[in-house]
């Protein structure tokens, strides 16, 4: 079968693979730093080499920031494009490094070997198994087992300003494709494989409550003037109910329901809802009445208050009214929930709440919807299925209680549906010191995305 000789072709080609990644791995490709510019060119121009020693057509354009790769290769059905970022986070604090972060190794640890070094799991040592797999496939069939086309971006890690423009502008070229695949997400597990079909979107309001003209001596005007932490400790405590639910209204609208089938597959899971709390010095679930973790953090919409400020703060005491108070409040959002909406009638809510002699300023700090990504296309199910027979445990549809922008751009922009694998684990330290890859998830990565494209291309 030519599946099992691509699978032997990775197991006997695993060092070189290896090496390959170290030497990306060496590039400072620090998105976030102009100083670093010549870097990212430097990393764009290796990964252009290295598709085009494979028989791609690519090169790297140049955008207003940091340059895209774009590649095309092969023919026929399903067409491909699979999407990676080869530009890092920056590796401060440098002291906290066990050696130099650009100087990657292969170090052997408690749990096995793995690759230590900065990008190896965000996003490098991950782009890389899906590049290799591509290799394996060539070196065996002589051929490309589908069209596919690359994308690799050079300034995730820094808001990816210039990829909207580009998407936009390439939108023809790059809409042709029946599916797009990511590989910037992680296992369930160590043993377990997922595809995260759901991403939550993020609404961002910063609430500024006044109510005095300035600061005054609560022993004076105590009682009988209004205190702005009062009025906006009260309306936050009212966004939530009882049971845990988000009071603002038509907050639900576009809120739907798990399938019965993604449940059981998540119970399946054996995931430890005391454990993960316990792991945080918690206990006791405080969100929605009646729902498992897994639920609240994937599917669920949430309203929390992340900062709160008014009056005097410092050293000591000191006995005022402040004349203003402000909180940063988020909102996670799922389905096909409308966040501009959602602004609006939190808002009025708040508007609505104020006692007389107070008045409100709100800011804006972002609105993006969710994305969810249908798996009633059954190449969700083939590629579950073809996770699951190289990992020990079956592969299951999971949510992401973050946000992964590019989903939806592409969703919004080329009309893509996004099938989102990766093998990164929980420990791999992204976006600190140390940053590892396990040499396990970077093998058997390999060996899945070449079993992933089998099972599409029947």
């Amino acid at each position: 079968m030519t599946l099992d000789a691509v699978l032997a072709k990775i197991d006997d080609n695993l060092d070189p693979a290896l090496d390959r990644l170290t030497k990306l791995l060496r590039i400072k490709s620090i998105s976030t730093d102009p100083a670093f510019s010549d870097d990212c060119q430097s990393a764009a121009d290796w990964l252009v080499q290295v598709l085009q020693a494979l028989g791609v057509s690519a090169e790297a354009r140049s955008t207003d920031g940091h340059p895209m790769v774009v590649g095309h290769v092969g023919q026929g059905h399903p067409h491909l494009l699979f999407y990676g970022h080869y530009d890092v986070q920056p590796v401060d604090p440098l002291d906290l490094w066990h050696h130099d972060p650009f100087d990657p190794v292969v170090e052997e640890t408690p749990k096995g070997k793995v690759i230590r070094g900065r990008g190896s799991a965000d996003d490098k040592g991950q782009l890389m198994t899906f590049v290799e797999a591509c290799r394996a496939w060539k070196a065996v069939t002589g051929d490309w087992p589908c069209k596919i086309t690359f994308l690799f971006e050079g300034e995730e890690e820094s808001g990816s300003p210039s990829l909207v423009p580009f998407l936009t502008k390439h939108t023809d070229e790059l809409s042709e494709p029946d599916l797009a695949l990511i590989c910037d997400t992680g296992l369930f597990d160590r043993d377990t494989p997922a595809i995260t079909t759901m991403l939550r979107g993020l609404l961002g309001e910063e609430v500024t409550v006044t109510g005095p003209t300035l600061d005054l001596h609560s022993g004076i005007f105590g009682g009988a003037a209004t205190n702005p932490i009062r009025v906006l400790s009260k309306i936050i405590a009212s966004l939530h109910d009882e049971t845990g639910r988000i009071t603002v209204p038509g907050f639900y609208d576009g809120v739907a329901e798990m399938p019965e089938d993604i449940l059981a597959q998540w119970a399946a899971l054996g995931f430890d809802d005391t454990g993960f709390l316990r792991d945080v010095g918690l206990s006791v679930p405080a969100g929605e009445a009646g729902r498992s973790v897994l639920e609240m953090i994937w599917s669920r919409p949430t309203c929390e208050a992340n900062g709160i400020v008014g009056g005097y703060t410092g050293d000591g005491f000191k006995t005022v009214l402040p004349s203003k108070a402000s909180a940063k409040i988020s909102f996670r959002l799922v389905g096909t929930q409308d966040p501009l909406k959602i602004r609006q009638d939190f808002r009025k809510m708040v508007q609505d709440a104020l006692p007389a002699d107070c008045s409100v300023e709100f800011g804006d700090h972002g609105a993006g919807p969710a994305s969810v990504m249908s798996t009633d296309d059954p190449a969700f199910e083939k590629a579950r299925l073809a996770l699951s027979d190289e990992w020990p445990k079956p592969a299951a549809f999971i949510g992401s209680g973050g946000s992964i922008p590019i989903a939806g751009y592409f969703q919004d922009i080329l009309g893509l549906e996004s099938m989102l694998i990766g093998f990164g684990c929980d420990d791999d330290q992204i976006h600190s010191p140390n940053e590892k890859y396990d040499v396990r998830s970077f093998h058997k990565g390999i060996r899945s995305w070449a079993r992933v494209i089998n099972a599409l291309t029947k």
